[in-house]
C-alpha cells in the first residue's frame, strides 16, 4: 500500500458551479493498492468514502476488487480538512467537494505507471455517490477535470442523494453508469434517483438503477448488521433544489438559495446492512469491471 499527497481544491457549492477553480488550496491523500507486483499497467477504481469516512466498507471493497486484478486508490475528503465525519453538519463541505477531489485523483492515478489511464472507474457511496454520480457530468468534467485524462470508465454510484437539479445535468459520460439503491432508504430516498435516471435515458445515457426491496441505506456495510437508527444525521430527504444559473442553488419550496437551516432538513436516519443486496451488488459490478475495465484476475474473488 502506498499514500500519495495530492492537490486539491476545496470550493464551495456556488464556486464548483460557477466553473471556479478559485478556493482553497488543500493537500488530501489516497491509498493505492495494487493486486500484484510487476510492471504490467493495471485497471483501477477509485474510491469517494460517505458522510462517515473511511469505513470497513470501504476495507472489504478494496479487497474485492484487488481479487478481481483491479487497483484500488481510497481517496480521504476529511482528514487534511479537518473533518472527522459529515453525518451531524453535512455544511462542513460542499456537496460537490469530493467530485473536485475525483477528477483530481484520476489526473494524479493516471500518470502513475502502475495503472492504465483508460482503464478507471470511479466508485462512491452516499454522499461519495452522490458526486460519484455527478462526476459524469459533461459540463462539470470540462470546467473542473483533467483535459488530458482518458475519463473515468464508468462510474458506481451506490445509494446517492439525487434531489439536486443541476443545469445541463442530463447531459452526461457516454461511459456507463450503474446506481444501486434500496427502497427503504430514509437517508437518500430513491424516488428522486429514478426520476433522475428516466431523465438520463431519455437522453440516450446509458445508464441504469437496480433498487432492492425493503433495503436501508448503507446496505454494504457489515459492520451494521442490525438496523440502526442515527437520530442526529442530517438528511436533505424532503428537499429540492435546482440551479437557475451558474453558482445559483435555490429550494425548490422557498426559491431562496439552499441552506442546511432550511425547515426541509431534517434529522433522523436509519441504516442498515443486507447481505444479499451486497451480493446482488457485488455480481452486477464484477460484469462490469469485466467489460468495461477488463482485468486479469489474481485470484477468484
Amino acid at each position: 500500500m502506498e499514500v500519495i499527497p495530492f492537490e486539491s481544491m476545496t470550493l464551495t457549492d456556488e464556486q464548483f458551479l460557477a466553473g471556479s477553480e478559485d478556493g482553497k488550496r488543500v493537500t488530501i491523500a489516497g491509498e493505492l493498492r495494487l493486486p500484484r507486483s510487476g510492471t504490467d499497467r493495471l485497471p483501477a477504481v477509485i474510491l469517494l468514502h460517505p458522510s462517515g469516512g473511511i469505513g470497513g466498507q470501504i476495507a472489504d471493497w478494496e479487497q474485492w476488487f484487488l481479487s478481481l486484478g483491479v487497483a484500488t486508490f481510497v481517496v480521504d475528503s476529511f482528514t487534511s480538512r479537518g473533518i472527522e465525519n459529515t453525518i451531524n453538519d453535512q455544511s462542513q463541505l460542499g456537496r460537490l467537494a469530493q467530485t473536485e477531489d475525483a477528477y483530481r485523483a484520476l489526473s494524479l492515478i493516471s500518470k502513475n505507471p502502475h495503472v492504465d489511464a483508460s482503464r478507471v472507474m470511479l466508485m462512491g457511496f452516499s454522499r461519495g455517490g452522490q458526486d460519484t454520480l455527478y462526476a459524469s457530468m459533461v459540463r462539470f468534467q470540462k470546467a473542473h477535470a483533467d483535459a488530458s485524462t482518458p475519463g473515468f470508465a464508468a462510474y458506481v454510484p451506490l445509494y446517492p442523494d439525487c434531489s439536486a437539479h443541476y443545469l445541463d445535468d442530463d447531459n452526461v459520460s457516454q461511459a456507463p453508469i450503474r446506481i444501486f439503491h434500496g427502497s427503504a432508504d430514509n437517508y437518500d430516498p430513491v424516488a428522486p434517483c429514478k426520476a433522475y435516471v428516466e431523465r438520463l435515458k431519455a437522453k440516450g445515457a446509458d445508464v441504469e438503477l437496480t433498487e432492492f426491496a425493503g433495503v436501508n441505506h448503507i446496505f454494504d456495510a457489515r459492520a451494521f448488521a442490525h438496523p440502526t437508527p442515527l437520530p442526529k444525521a442530517q438528511t436533505v430527504r424532503n428537499c429540492a433544489w435546482e440551479e437557475h444559473s451558474a453558482g445559483q442553488l435555490l429550494n425548490v419550496k422557498s426559491n431562496l438559495p439552499f441552506s442546511y437551516a432550511d425547515p426541509c432538513v431534517e434529522r433522523g436516519v436509519t441504516i442498515g446492512y443486507d447481505e444479499s443486496a451486497t451480493e446482488q451488488t457485488k455480481k452486477a459490478i464484477a460484469n462490469l469491471v469485466t467489460t468495461t475495465l477488463k482485468p486479469t484476475p489474481t485470484r477468484a474473488p
